[in-house]
């Protein structure tokens, strides 16, 4: 029974030692930040309301304004409902 007891505490001591030693490798990676990963203008889409980067939107040019989709079935919609 003692034996099981040591087992079960060097098994647990190990485990937080890798953890341990886990952490610090991810507390030496530079930080991602968020502007990075979007980039430019964000635009909302007309249907949905949902904000997509403008690179990546549908556009329809309606009455001298610029419409922006995330999707075709948005663009269609819009379409169909105008």
């Amino acid at each position: 029974m003692v034996r099981a007891i040591l087992l079960f505490l060097f098994v647990y001591l190990a485990y937080l030692f890798v953890r341990f030693f886990r952490s610090l490798g991810k507390a030496l990676r530079p930080p991602r930040h968020p502007s990075q990963s979007v980039r430019g203008k964000m635009v909302k889409d007309e249907i949905c309301n949902t904000y997509i980067p403008q690179e990546e939107a549908l556009r329809e040019v309606r009455d001298g304004k610029e419409y922006f989709f995330c999707s075709r079935e948005c663009r269609k919609a819009f379409l169909d409902r105008k």
